[in-house]
Protein backbone atom coordinates (compact mmCIF):
# COMPACT_ATOMS: atom_id res chain seq x y z
CA UNK A 1 0.00 0.00 0.00
CA UNK A 2 2.89 2.35 0.74
CA UNK A 3 4.27 1.86 -2.76
CA UNK A 4 0.88 2.67 -4.34
CA UNK A 5 0.65 5.88 -2.31
CA UNK A 6 4.26 6.81 -3.13
CA UNK A 7 3.75 6.31 -6.88
CA UNK A 8 0.48 8.25 -6.83
CA UNK A 9 2.18 11.18 -5.07
CA UNK A 10 5.05 11.09 -7.59
CA UNK A 11 2.59 11.04 -10.48
CA UNK A 12 0.60 14.01 -9.15
CA UNK A 13 3.73 15.96 -8.25
CA UNK A 14 5.16 15.41 -11.73
CA UNK A 15 1.84 16.42 -13.30
CA UNK A 16 1.74 19.67 -11.32
CA UNK A 17 5.38 20.52 -12.08
CA UNK A 18 5.15 19.83 -15.79
CA UNK A 19 1.76 21.58 -16.12
CA UNK A 20 3.32 24.71 -14.64
CA UNK A 21 5.87 24.86 -17.44
CA UNK A 22 4.89 27.18 -20.32
CA UNK A 23 5.81 24.75 -23.10
CA UNK A 24 3.62 21.90 -21.82
CA UNK A 25 -0.13 21.64 -21.94
CA UNK A 26 -1.66 18.62 -20.25
CA UNK A 27 -4.48 17.13 -22.24
CA UNK A 28 -6.87 14.38 -21.48
CA UNK A 29 -7.11 11.89 -18.66
CA UNK A 30 -7.80 8.28 -19.51
CA UNK A 31 -8.38 4.84 -18.06
CA UNK A 32 -7.17 1.55 -19.52
CA UNK A 33 -7.74 -2.17 -19.17
CA UNK A 34 -5.44 -4.79 -20.58
CA UNK A 35 -4.86 -8.53 -20.75
CA UNK A 36 -1.74 -10.35 -21.83
CA UNK A 37 0.29 -13.47 -21.39
CA UNK A 38 3.94 -14.43 -21.15
CA UNK A 39 5.41 -17.17 -23.33
CA UNK A 40 5.25 -19.57 -20.36
CA UNK A 41 1.56 -18.82 -19.76
CA UNK A 42 1.62 -16.31 -16.93
CA UNK A 43 -1.65 -14.36 -17.30
CA UNK A 44 -1.35 -10.58 -16.93
CA UNK A 45 -4.26 -8.30 -16.01
CA UNK A 46 -3.65 -4.54 -16.06
CA UNK A 47 -5.70 -1.45 -15.14
CA UNK A 48 -4.31 2.05 -15.45
CA UNK A 49 -4.79 5.78 -15.27
CA UNK A 50 -3.35 7.81 -18.15
CA UNK A 51 -2.44 11.47 -18.48
CA UNK A 52 -1.80 12.66 -22.03
CA UNK A 53 0.54 15.55 -22.81
CA UNK A 54 -0.70 17.94 -25.51
CA UNK A 55 2.84 18.98 -26.43
CA UNK A 56 4.10 18.04 -29.89
CA UNK A 57 7.76 17.39 -30.65
CA UNK A 58 9.64 16.51 -33.84
CA UNK A 59 6.70 17.44 -36.08
CA UNK A 60 7.07 16.50 -39.76
CA UNK A 61 4.91 15.69 -42.78
CA UNK A 62 4.30 12.16 -41.52
CA UNK A 63 3.41 12.96 -37.91
CA UNK A 64 4.78 14.07 -34.56
CA UNK A 65 6.00 12.81 -31.18
CA UNK A 66 4.15 13.29 -27.91
CA UNK A 67 3.94 11.62 -24.54
CA UNK A 68 1.80 10.43 -21.69
CA UNK A 69 2.18 9.09 -18.17
CA UNK A 70 0.62 5.84 -16.98
CA UNK A 71 0.05 4.70 -13.41
CA UNK A 72 -1.11 1.08 -13.39
CA UNK A 73 -2.04 -1.85 -11.22
CA UNK A 74 -0.93 -5.23 -12.58
CA UNK A 75 -1.83 -8.75 -11.50
CA UNK A 76 0.18 -11.71 -12.74
CA UNK A 77 -1.31 -15.19 -12.28
CA UNK A 78 0.06 -18.67 -12.92
CA UNK A 79 -1.74 -21.62 -11.33
CA UNK A 80 -1.92 -20.88 -7.61
CA UNK A 81 0.80 -18.24 -7.74
CA UNK A 82 0.12 -14.55 -8.16
CA UNK A 83 2.03 -11.28 -8.07
CA UNK A 84 0.57 -7.81 -7.62
CA UNK A 85 2.42 -4.78 -8.93
CA UNK A 86 2.09 -1.02 -9.24
CA UNK A 87 3.92 0.65 -12.12
CA UNK A 88 4.61 4.21 -13.25
CA UNK A 89 5.78 4.86 -16.80
CA UNK A 90 6.44 7.86 -19.01
CA UNK A 91 5.63 6.78 -22.58
CA UNK A 92 6.52 8.45 -25.87
CA UNK A 93 4.40 8.02 -28.99
CA UNK A 94 4.97 8.84 -32.62
CA UNK A 95 1.56 9.72 -34.05
CA UNK A 96 1.08 9.33 -37.80
CA UNK A 97 -1.13 11.76 -39.68
CA UNK A 98 -3.98 9.77 -41.19
CA UNK A 99 -5.71 12.59 -43.10
CA UNK A 100 -8.66 12.33 -40.75
CA UNK A 101 -8.94 14.08 -37.39
CA UNK A 102 -11.12 11.35 -35.84
CA UNK A 103 -8.54 8.53 -35.92
CA UNK A 104 -4.80 7.99 -36.17
CA UNK A 105 -2.26 5.16 -35.82
CA UNK A 106 0.83 5.40 -33.61
CA UNK A 107 3.86 3.56 -32.31
CA UNK A 108 5.12 3.94 -28.75
CA UNK A 109 7.95 3.12 -26.39
CA UNK A 110 8.69 3.79 -22.74
CA UNK A 111 10.63 2.76 -19.67
CA UNK A 112 9.13 2.93 -16.19
CA UNK A 113 9.39 1.36 -12.77
CA UNK A 114 7.28 -1.32 -11.11
CA UNK A 115 6.99 -2.33 -7.47
CA UNK A 116 5.97 -5.98 -6.92
CA UNK A 117 4.70 -7.67 -3.77
CA UNK A 118 6.59 -10.88 -4.68
CA UNK A 119 9.46 -11.50 -7.07
CA UNK A 120 8.91 -15.16 -7.91
CA UNK A 121 6.29 -16.66 -10.24
CA UNK A 122 6.14 -19.78 -12.38
CA UNK A 123 9.75 -20.82 -11.53
CA UNK A 124 11.05 -17.32 -12.39
CA UNK A 125 13.21 -15.47 -9.90
CA UNK A 126 13.15 -11.75 -10.63
CA UNK A 127 15.35 -11.20 -7.50
CA UNK A 128 13.90 -7.82 -6.60
CA UNK A 129 10.61 -6.18 -5.70
CA UNK A 130 11.61 -3.12 -7.73
CA UNK A 131 11.76 -3.74 -11.49
CA UNK A 132 12.01 -1.76 -14.69
CA UNK A 133 9.07 -1.87 -17.10
CA UNK A 134 10.11 -1.58 -20.75
CA UNK A 135 7.52 -1.37 -23.52
CA UNK A 136 7.18 -1.04 -27.26
CA UNK A 137 3.91 -1.18 -29.11
CA UNK A 138 1.54 0.08 -31.74
CA UNK A 139 -2.06 1.19 -31.67
CA UNK A 140 -4.85 3.21 -33.13
CA UNK A 141 -6.86 5.97 -31.54
CA UNK A 142 -10.45 6.43 -32.75
CA UNK A 143 -11.99 9.55 -31.17
CA UNK A 144 -11.73 8.84 -27.41
CA UNK A 145 -11.03 5.10 -27.70
CA UNK A 146 -7.49 3.75 -27.93
CA UNK A 147 -6.67 0.16 -28.92
CA UNK A 148 -3.08 -1.06 -28.66
CA UNK A 149 -0.87 -4.13 -28.69
CA UNK A 150 2.38 -3.98 -26.71
CA UNK A 151 5.43 -6.03 -25.93
CA UNK A 152 6.44 -5.47 -22.30
CA UNK A 153 9.53 -6.64 -20.46
CA UNK A 154 10.04 -6.58 -16.70
CA UNK A 155 13.45 -7.09 -15.12
CA UNK A 156 15.82 -5.55 -12.59
CA UNK A 157 18.30 -4.60 -15.37
CA UNK A 158 20.93 -6.93 -13.95
CA UNK A 159 21.20 -5.07 -10.66
CA UNK A 160 20.72 -8.34 -8.76
CA UNK A 161 21.11 -11.99 -9.83
CA UNK A 162 19.38 -14.08 -10.94
CA UNK A 163 17.53 -11.74 -13.27
CA UNK A 164 15.09 -14.04 -15.05
CA UNK A 165 12.84 -11.22 -16.27
CA UNK A 166 9.45 -11.74 -17.87
CA UNK A 167 8.27 -10.89 -21.39
CA UNK A 168 4.61 -10.16 -22.06
CA UNK A 169 2.45 -9.53 -25.10
CA UNK A 170 -0.55 -7.46 -23.97
CA UNK A 171 -3.59 -5.95 -25.62
CA UNK A 172 -5.04 -2.79 -24.10
CA UNK A 173 -8.25 -0.83 -24.50
CA UNK A 174 -8.27 2.76 -23.18
CA UNK A 175 -10.86 5.48 -22.99
CA UNK A 176 -9.94 9.19 -22.76
CA UNK A 177 -12.25 11.82 -21.30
Amino acid sequence: MKSVLFLLICFLATSNYVAAQDHFDFGEWGVSLGYGQSIDHVDIYRAGFLKQLNAKWIESKTGYARGYFELSYNRWESGREDVNAVAFSPVFQYVFYAGNATWYPYIEAGVGVACLDDYTINDRNLSSNLLFEDRAGAGIRIKNVDISLRYMHYSNAGLKEPNDGIDILIGTLAWYF
